[in-house]
Parts: structure tokens; C-alpha cells; sequence
């Protein structure tokens, strides 16, 4: 039984069953059933009637619903969701994904397009609907309306984005422009790079590019790249492409590391210090390098014209936000260079662009309740007629005037529905519209501002075509909208809600399933970053939600994150952090179905290691003695696989892939009390089978160790205190190094399952890792482990000459290797084989050698490649730790693809609840 529901979830999981209703209905179903089955075991609960009733499921609360995940797929499941978070633009998105789209589940679009093409007559003449599913008709305005502002920006804007015209002397210096001599191209970007006087006294009057690239493709065959020219006492840009240059591209100006650049006329080094004090004094400027377009069949990349530049300059914006940000918030290191609003991240145009569209949301608001009403719109010779259904011949929507704050679901409500949707886009085309956006030359289009949760100083930067270009576009990031609603799966029975409330003092849990992902210590700042979306958020929507956008900027005092800058010391924002967290834990305890348990994501990596305490995290710690100041007691962990394997905090890393959700209950009031001796015992003779579980499920070896606090911490809680010899409480911090080392003691006692060369192998790996070793030290630790150094080179994992020995890297090992002649093959060579096959020729590859080898073999391989992930990552050795991760992730596809025995699923136990 427990083996067909993970079946189900496995199929859930799948990214294209997203909107598979058959497959969705069959969930709830199943939901539903255990729900039945509950309320029949509680029928002689005290609180039944109020708690238990079949015929209704309980309803799901996420207190801490930042981007509304877990909200939307507990409503796809079929329960009643609810949403609530401290910051404004959490609570907008959440309103969008689960409390709009069942208000109109269903709703024909009102625009006149659409009711043109679809409405028919029936016999007496009133207008039919078809059949609209979910947010379809929802999805179907905001597009049309998004197309009436984009259309309307080009006519009041259009002026300030040119297309591109390509002139024959472009075509002199570069023949692949001949065939478009003439046209006009729309350009998709402009690329330009930030500019400081040069600090040769020679060249004062010379404007410096801070370029930290010149290159503008690296397409193969397709590369394009800047060259400056110098002559006259300045400088031009050229743009060149391979074949016809002659020249090797040049680097840009940007000497190595940080804010170091050079002077392109005299190659005078410019510090950091030099930079940001022309930033701070105002006299940081920007000189265009080129222009990308979009040709033919390919992007077509063009060198700047003095009109274009100009054109960009004349840019006047109506309105400047002029909201300063916190100069020390997290990830923040651009006020440096004298940007300290967030009006300074836009050029003048991109303000003049985002200002337009950000007003014509509220115009489209009145446009979309006039064509509902029937009422003349601006610009329309007549008024469309009034919205009918094809029944009785009523409104489909009610002329009423309550608005969508006050759960309206009229015309007023409606209108106000689809400028919500109009604005995202709004903020959405800001992310791709500041002079923080670079290039992605491997892609060919401007980035984002946020590639991570930070914002940090770009030198060069993308400036997108913000009414009309294919990317990055208010147009693209309307679609970008819309693709998300015609995902959301809401039908006419969804009931979703959201609400701006402090977790630690929000009442909206009472009686319902909670589930959340809460702050992680001092890990990211997101009331500072979200300022960058809700001020256009505000511009286009305080008439819509007024108290939601009250203030000038996102609420921070309260915010539940460990920032020293804001709470005075770390000491105190610690406190802070504890004092809040166990609060808003304590309302979890206090209001949560009684029934179901409270569940925790929490992905923060244990980083620090103190002299003779082991390995823990102030981050860890402090959490978890929120959870168990609260009075929960954890009851089990699964570790889930949340993080996209291309995020940028994954690249050149060890960042975890996984999320460890702690599964909590109330701690039982007769718990009792433990010695430290025998919270020691219980982990050592505990934790081992949950480690076994845990790698039988193929967790990533990166998360391991976070996994493994589940385990330790279910035993740790289940007491009332722990006590030292002393009689003084074992703290989180102890007690998670105590985890740590029992975890560290469990790994090296399965190196007893290994051969005599694989343990010497092991020994000497982690001392010298793939470097070279002294032969004395070698033979000497090949007595103790019970074989010899001959031996290992014979068994073909070592190379000795010279005096001096290494173990050979998995792409040194001998080429012609045959398993079925191989006499001596150690489990060391037998994981380096796998990796090598698997890193050169993939999991086929690895597959294949994987059907040769005897299973124990195998499995014993797996084993070793923990234990040496483990080493690596204590180590520092990054290379071979994420060799070690990968093959390890691979392992489930490399098995099905050996057609092997899975490895043994999931059981009750460590990684389940209780």
C-alpha cells in the first residue's frame, strides 16, 4: 500500500502532470479516503464534531507563504488553502496564485476580441458563452489587455527605443551585414558599460569604459565581440566577428578580481577606492558599446550610433522612486559606488518605460470594467453590449461596485483582478530592466537583476527593449504571466486566501494542517530585496489594495531574520531570531490540527566547526531550540530534493540540493529526563540503521550530514532535557555535534566492509588526496591495512616511482581495462571506474559496467563514495566532491539503466513520521 501512494507521488512530482487533472483528482481521492478513515478512528474525540468531519477536509495554512508553493499545491490537492506572511508582495503573490483564480474560476473574457470570435447567438439573439476551464478566461484578458498597454507604451514611448537601421559603411567594415544594408532592425538590446574619468592627468578628459568583458557572443560559430578603436584623443567602438577581423578579441578593461580596471588610452591601473569615489561625488556616466538585433534567422550584433545614444539620453521619466535602501543590508554592495536609491538601478529611459506601464495598468483597470459594463470605452466609436450568460439571460458579471479587497467578485472586482496580473508583469519587466541586468552571451539576450538573492554592481550592463523587443519585454513578461495562470489547475470549488500577518501573533492556523518553510537565520534579506518589486507593485496597485501597500517600503523591523545591522549586535539578533522563532513555532503547537503534524523545510547548511566541539550551525541551532522551546519534538525527517541543479548558488559549489523537512509532534508531557551518556548511547545504537535508510534512499551525499540531524534530533527531543554529569542541559549545539560525530563514527565503521587495498587506499586519500606521498609512508601503512604497495600498483589504482607514490585519478586508470581478466579489483578502483565512465560517457556508460560487476561489489562502491565525498568536502577538495555528489544522484538512473534491483525503497522509519 505504501509502495502504490509513492507511486502517486512520483507521478505528481512530474513537472509536465502539472495541470494533469485525471491524475490530480486521483490524489485528492486518495486524500479524501484517509481523511474518512481518520474521522472514523476519532469518532469518540471530544472535539469530533468540530474536528473531524468527513464530509469536509481540513483546511491547510502556511504562516510563513513567502512565494506561495506549498499553498497552491495543498488547493491543487483539493484542500481549502490559506496563505499569510509579513510582506506585502509575499501576500500579492499568494492573492494571485490561490485567492484570485477560483473567485473566476470558469468566467468567460470580457474583452471585445474575444467575445467577437467566440460568443455566438442563440434564437432570440442573446449572446452564448463556451465553456471557459479554470483561469482560462482570466489568462485570455490579461493577455488582450496587456497587448492594448503594449501597444499604447509605443505610442507614448515608442519614440525612445529606434529600431536599428544598418548602414552601408557598417557593411564596409563587416561584409556578413551586406544582405540587411538598409533595413531597420528591432533591436533587442543595447549593451553599455559603466564610465569614470581616467585618473591619468593626460587623459582626465577621457570617459573609461569599466568593461569587464568585450566579448558579445560565444556561440560556436556564431561568436561577436567588441574592439575599441583609439584615435583622435578617444576611442570608438568596432564590433567584429571571427573571419573577417584578423585580431584576437580583447578582454575588456577589468584587472582581475573586484574593482580593479585599467585605462583603455594609457593602461593606467584605476582601484577600487578611485571608482567608488567617482561613484559617490556623481561621476560615474555610461558610454553604449554596441547594439544587438534580431536578424534573419540569428541575433545580428552592430557597433553604437551616435543617434541611438543620443535617443537614449533624451529620456525625461515622470516619476523616480526615490526610496532609498539599507546600504548594509544582505547582498547589498552597490551603495559603494554612490547608487543609494532604487531609482539609481534605471537609466532614464528604462524609468520613462517601467513609469509608463506602471500608470497604464490602472487605466486598463477602467478599460476591462467598461467593456464588462457595456459602457463606452475612450478611443470606441460605441460601447460593447453588456456581458449575457446563455440561460436566463442575466450579467455574467454583476455591475456591482464591491471591491476585490472585500472579496468582490462583480465587474469593479474583476477589472481589479486583471490589473493585479498587469502589474506582475510590470514588476516582472523591471527585473529585466535595470542597469543591473548583464548579457548572457550564451544565450544571446539580457539577464536578470536577480540571479540570486542579492543585487550586486554590474559594470556592463543589458538594456533591454522594453515595449517591443522579443526578450525581456513587457510583452514576453505579459506571456510569462499568463503561461503561470493557465498553469494554476483553479476550478469553481478552489477556496484559497491571504492575508498580511506576523508569524509569530497570526491566528489564521487554528484547527488546520500546517506546513512551512520559514526564514533561515541570517541567510537572505528578503524585505530589503523585495523593495526592488514593490515599489512598482505600489504604484500600479495601492488603489487596489491599500493597506496592503501602505507604507513607503516592505515592513523590516519585524522581519524574521538574524541581521546585526538592523538589531544593533549579534548577540541581539540572535536573540531576536530565537524570541520570534520560537513564538511563531509556539503558535504552530498551540492552534495545528491536533491529528496531522506540524512539517518544516529547512535548507541550511551546517558550516561551522569550533575546536573540540565538532561540526555545527549557529543558523541549525538556533531553529532547532526554537522547535523544542515550543514544545515539539521531532518525530522524523525526509529530505526532498528542491533546488534546480543550474542555480547559480549551485555552480563551482557543494550548495545542497535538497530541503530537510523535520516532521514535528508535541512533545508527550511525561516525557523524561536523559544523561548525556545516554543520549550517546541511543544515537550510536540509532543512528547507524538511519544513516542505512538514508543512503538506501540515494540521498545526495552533499546532504547527508544535513539529513542525519532528523535521526539525531528525534532522539535528543524525545527526552524532556538532556543532562550533563553536571546536571546542566546538553545544549542544540552540543547536541548536534554530538550527532555529527556519531555520523562521522558510523561512516568510518563501514570501511570495515571494504578490502585490505580499498582501506589503504582510504587512509592514504585522506592525507594526501591525488597528490604525491612519500614510499616510505606508503609501505609502512600498507602493513598495518594488510597489503603492500606492489600490490596496489598491480591492482592498477597506484603509481609509484621515484622515491614517491599517488593514487591515479579515475582518468588515469588504465584505458584497456577488462573487468573479466581483472584478478584483483578493489572497490576503490571499482567507484573511480564508475565515476569515469559516468563523468566521460554518462549514466549509459557507467550502466554498462555497472551489468559486469557482482551486486555486493557494487553497493559497496556506493558506500565508499559517501565516505569520500565526506573526506573531500572536511577536506576542501571541491573538484572530486562534486564528482563523488553527481555519481551518487545518478545512481537510481544508472541502476534502472543496468536493470538491476533498485536499491531497497523507503520504509517506515527514520525518514517517515512515527
Amino acid at each position: 500500500e505504501r509502495q502504490r501512494l509513492f507511486r502517486l507521488i512520483e507521478e505528481l512530482v512530474k513537472w509536465e502532470n502539472t495541470t494533469n487533472e485525471a491524475l490530480l483528482q486521483a490524489a485528492r481521492d486518495e486524500i479524501r479516503a484517509s481523511w474518512r478513515r481518520t474521522c472514523a478512528e476519532h469518532a469518540d474525540h471530544p472535539r469530533a464534531g468540530e474536528l473531524f468531519d468527513s464530509d469536509r477536509l481540513p483546511a491547510f495554512h502556511d504562516p510563513f507563504a513567502g512565494g506561495g508553493a506549498l499553498p497552491l499545491e495543498a488547493q491543487r490537492l483539493g484542500l481549502e488553502a490559506h496563505a499569510s506572511d509579513l510582506n506585502p508582495v509575499a501576500v500579492l503573490i499568494n492573492k494571485a496564485m490561490i485567492e484570485i483564480p477560483p473567485k473566476f474560476a470558469g468566467r468567460p473574457p470580457v474583452n471585445p476580441e474575444a467575445r467577437r470570435d467566440y460568443l455566438g447567438k442563440d434564437a432570440d439573439g442573446t449572446p452564448t458563452l463556451p465553456g471557459w476551464k479554470g483561469a482560462q478566461g482570466l489568462a485570455e484578458d490579461v493577455r488582450y489587455y496587456g497587448r492594448w498597454m503594449r501597444d499604447e507604451a509605443e505610442k507614448r514611448i515608442g519614440h525612445l527605443y529606434p529600431k536599428v537601421e544598418v548602414t552601408a559603411a557598417m557593411a564596409r567594415e563587416r561584409p556578413d551585414l551586406e544582405r540587411y544594408v538598409g533595413r531597420k532592425l528591432t533591436v533587442i538590446a543595447w549593451l553599455w558599460a559603466r564610465t569614470v574619468k581616467s585618473p591619468n592627468p593626460a587623459f582626465r578628459d577621457v570617459d573609461v569604459p569599466l568593461a569587464s568583458t568585450f566579448m558579445l557572443s560565444t556561440k560556436k560559430g556564431k561568436e561577436a565581440y567588441v574592439e575599441p578603436v583609439i584615435e583622435g584623443g578617444g576611442y570608438r567602438f568596432m564590433v567584429k566577428v571571427p573571419g573577417n577581423a584578423g585580431v584576437q578579441p580583447a578582454q575588456g578593461t577589468k584587472l582581475g578580481r573586484g574593482a580593479n580596471f585599467r585605462c583603455l588610452m594609457s593602461d593606467t591601473p584605476i582601484a577600487g577606492d578611485y571608482i567608488k569615489a567617482e561613484g559617490k561625488a556623481g561621476r560615474m556616466g555610461a558610454r553604449l558599446m554596441a547594439i544587438v538585433a534580431e536578424g534573419d534567422r540569428s541575433r545580428v550584433y552592430l557597433p553604437p550610433t551616435p543617434e541611438h545614444e543620443e535617443r537614449a539620453r533624451e529620456a525625461v521619466p515622470g516619476w523616480r522612486p526615490d526610496v532609498e535602501f539599507f546600504q548594509q543590508a544582505l547582498g547589498f554592495r552597490i551603495g559603494n559606488y554612490g547608487l543609494t536609491t532604487w531609482g539609481d538601478l534605471f537609466t532614464p529611459r528604462q524609468l520613462a518605460a517601467l513609469t509608463t506601464f506602471s500608470d497604464l495598468v490602472t487605466e486598463a483597470v477602467a478599460r476591462v470594467k467598461q467593456d464588462i459594463l457595456g459602457t463606452a470605452c475612450p478611443g470606441r466609436t460605441q460601447a460593447s453590449h453588456p456581458l449575457k450568460d446563455n440561460a436566463g439571460g442575466t450579467q455574467v458579471f454583476a455591475g456591482d461596485e464591491l471591491p476585490l479587497r472585500d472579496g468582490g467578485t462583480g465587474a469593479t472586482a474583476y477589472a481589479e483582478a486583471v490589473g493585479v496580473y498587469l502589474a506582475f508583469a510590470v514588476s516582472k519587466t523591471a527585473n529585466r530592466a535595470s542597469t543591473i541586468c548583464t548579457f548572457k552571451m550564451s544565450v544571446e539576450c539580457p539577464g536578470d537583476t536577480f540571479g540570486r538573492q542579492a543585487v550586486p554592481m554590474s559594470w556592463d550592463y543589458a538594456e533591454a527593449n522594453t515595449p517591443s523587443g522579443p526578450s525581456g519585454s513587457f510583452g514576453s513578461m505579459v506571456e510569462n504571466v499568463v503561461a503561470g495562470l493557465l498553469s494554476n489547475g483553479a476550478n469553481r470549488y478552489s477556496f484559497g486566501t491571504a492575508i498580511q500577518a506576523d508569524a509569530a501573533f497570526q491566528t489564521a492556523s487554528s484547527k488546520k494542517v500546517i506546513s512551512t518553510d520559514p526564514p533561515y537565520y541570517d541567510n537572505i534579506g528578503y524585505a530589503d530585496l523585495s523593495d526592488f518589486f514593490y515599489i512598482w507593485l505600489r504604484r500600479s496597485l495601492k488603489p487596489v489594495f491599500p493597506e496592503l501597500f501602505a507604507t513607503l517600503a516592505v515592513p523590516k523591523t519585524e522581519e524574521l531574520v538574524a541581521t546585526p545591522y538592523r538589531h544593533g549586535s549579534k548577540d541581539e539578533a540572535e536573540t531576536f531570531f530565537l524570541d520570534g522563532m520560537a513564538s511563531a513555532i509556539c503558535r504552530f503547537q498551540e492552534q495545528a490540527h491536533p491529528v496531522f503534524p506540524v512539517t518544516i523545510y529547512y535548507a541550511f547548511k551546517q558550516s561551522e566547526t569550533r575546536a573540540n566541539a565538532g561540526t555545527a550551525s549557529t543558523g541549525w541551532e538556533i531553529f532547532l531550540d526554537a522547535v523544542i522551546r515550543s514544545g515539539f519534538a521531532i518525530t522524523g525527517t525526509w529530505p526532498v530534493r528542491t533546488e534546480r541543479e543550474n542555480r547559480k548558488r549551485n555552480q563551482a559549489s557543494n550548495a545542497l540540493a535538497s530541503s530537510i523537512v523535520l516532521v514535528c509532534r508535541k512533545r508527550p508531557a511525561d516525557a523524561s529526563l536523559a544523561t548525556r551518556r545516554q543520549f550517546v548511547a541511543a544515537l550510536k545504537a540509532e543512528l547507524p540503521a538511519a544513516l542505512a535508510h538514508l543512503q538506501s534512499g540515494n540521498i545526495a551525499p552533499v546532504d547527508l550530514a544535513q539529513a542525519a540531524i532528523g535521526p539525531g534530533m528525534a532522539v535528543y527531543t524525545r527526552y524532556a532535557r538532556v543532562l550533563d554529569a553536571s546536571g546542566e542541559p546538553v545544549s542544540v549545539r552540543e547536541a548536534l555535534a554530538l550527532i555529527n560525530q556519531t555520523l562521522d563514527e558510523t561512516l568510518a565503521e563501514q570501511e570495515g566492509d571494504f578490502d585490505a587495498d580499498s582501506r589503504w587506499a582510504l587512509a592514504w586519500f585522506q592525507e594526501f588526496g591525488f597528490g604525491e606521498g612519500p614510499y616510505g609512508k606508503a609501505e609502512m601503512l600498507s602493513k598495518a591495512k594488510n597489503t603492500s604497495v606492489a600490490g596496489l600498483v598491480e591492482a592498477g589504482i597506484l603509481e609509484s616511482r621515484a622515491g614517491r607514490v599517488c593514487l591515479l585519478r579515475p582518468a588515469e586508470l588504465d584505458a584497456e581495462w577488462d573487468p573479466a581478466t581483472d584478478g584483483r579489483l578493489p572497490v576503490w578502483e571499482v567507484v573511480h571506474r564508475l565515476i569515469r565512465e559516468h563523468d566521460a560517457r554518462g549514466e549509459a556508460a557507467a550502466a554498462d559496467l555497472v551489468g559486469t560487476l557482482e551486486a555486493a561489489t557494487v553497493e559497496a562502491a556506493r558506500e565508499l563514495a559517501y565516505r569520500l565525498y565526506t573526506i573531500c568536502e572536511r577536506k576542501k577538495h571541491a573538484a572530486e566532491a562534486r564528482s563523488y555528489n553527481a555519481f551518487i544522484q545518478s545512481w537510481p538512473e544508472i541502476a534502472r539503466l543496468a536493470r538491476t534491483t533498485d536499491p531497497p525503497p523507503a520504509e517506515s522509519g527514520a525518514l517517515f513520521d512515527a
